[in-house]
């Protein structure tokens, strides 16, 4: 496949969430942008492949949609994927994985149709094949329809390189991400979160306030395609410049061990000096000097972490504390339940749609700013 030739690109989202990411990549310029169950789609080239691993913030992973045609048996399968030009994407000495799903089709046997794929790379391209791959072919076979996707990511691209120390029930950075920007977050403002564990809300606010590229410190997947060109990649890697900001971050948290962990993070990330984290209960919380921004937290739901009832009067004192000390700021409560939400008193505006996160759904409640 020429650099210049377009296709398909599939942007992966948590479901829920498409809408954000939809909007963060229209921003960015790619297009057309089209939500769709799980995530986006637009079209473009692989340097569209790599900016966007590089710069979206929102996406778990980026799919190159480089083929596809018709099976309605084994050997049918097995003599177009003996034809297909794997050459043009895959190289002949860097390993590879395959991964079927199959569903309303006459192949319904994945693991069969792995074997006939495995096998066509292997003789016809001459690429090893191991469990291990840094490079995953995704193929689907929906409605006999055979869809080839290189994931052009690697690991999932929450893991921005920076985060070693993690809490025990983390936000990946994807999805901070995406809730920051459903709160209507540009960079234009400081952010607080009063129970803020590894720091992640934190961050990424800062992050995105000082306009750094979410992929700048790491590797993917698509380095190791025939379709890479390592001089233009690192021209466009070159092209970063972190902006200036006066805005802080700040972040707090009950436990105290958590805080030297949230400012080593943001060391790493290149944001330490405008992130602060304290060891501070929620009713001990301190209104920032300066213009109101956006108080963003996750707190316990119950379902993970202790008990439902206990939390009650935790959401209260959270609700209290912001009602009568952040006047002209936002609020943005990630949680399981209505209720939950709603013991804090604050003024929500309707609940953002339900969000798959570590086994459980969770909504964004959101306020206008506090009078």
């Amino acid at each position: 496949m020429a650099s210049t030739q377009s296709f398909e690109i599939f942007l992966a989202a948590p479901p829920g969430l498409e809408a954000p990411l939809a909007q963060e990549a229209r921003e960015a310029g790619f297009g057309p942008v089209t939500e769709v169950p799980g995530g986006v789609t637009m079209t473009g080239g692989w340097p569209d492949v790599w900016r966007a691993n590089l710069h979206l913030r929102g996406a778990g992973r980026v799919l190159a949609r480089i083929g596809e045609f018709r099976a309605f048996h084994l050997a049918q399968l097995d003599k177009r994927a003996r034809k297909f030009n794997w050459g043009a994407v895959l190289r002949a000495d860097v390993p590879v994985r395959v991964e079927v799903t199959s569903k309303k089709s006459k192949i319904y046997h994945a693991g069969a149709a792995t074997e006939r794929i495995e096998r066509a790379i292997t003789e016809e391209l001459g690429a090893p094949i191991s469990p291990e791959a840094a490079v995953c072919l995704k193929v689907r076979i929906d409605d006999n329809l055979c869809t080839f996707s290189v994931d052009t990511s690697g690991e999932s691209l929450h893991k921005r390189g920076h985060k070693e120390a993690i809490g025990k029930a983390p936000m990946r950075e994807t999805m901070a991400a995406l809730f920051l920007r459903a709160c209507g977050y540009t960079g234009t403002e400081p952010v607080l979160d009063p129970m803020c564990g590894s720091g992640t809300f934190v961050i990424e606010a800062a992050e995105i306030a000082r306009g750094l590229w979410p992929g700048r410190s790491r590797s993917f997947a698509f380095e190791h395609l025939a379709t890479f060109d390592p001089d233009a990649w690192a021209a466009m890697r070159a092209g970063g410049d972190p902006r200036e900001t006066t805005l802080q971050f700040h972040g707090s948290d009950r436990d105290g061990g958590a805080m030297a962990n949230c400012r080593a993070n943001a060391d790493r990330a290149g944001v330490g000096d405008i992130c602060s984290f304290e060891k501070r209960a929620v009713s001990d919380l301190v209104r920032p000097e300066g213009a109101p921004g956006l108080v963003i937290v996750n707190p316990p739901y119950g379902a993970r972490i202790g008990n439902k009832k206990a939390l009650y009067p935790l959401y209260g004192a959270l609700g209290q504390t912001l009602a009568e000390r952040f006047s002209g700021w936002r609020v943005g409560i990630i949680t399981t339940e209505a209720p939950l939400a709603h013991a804090t008193g604050l003024p929500f505006l309707p609940a953002g749609p339900y969000v798959a996160h570590g086994g459980l759904k969770v909504r964004l409640f959101q306020t206008a700013p506090l009078p």
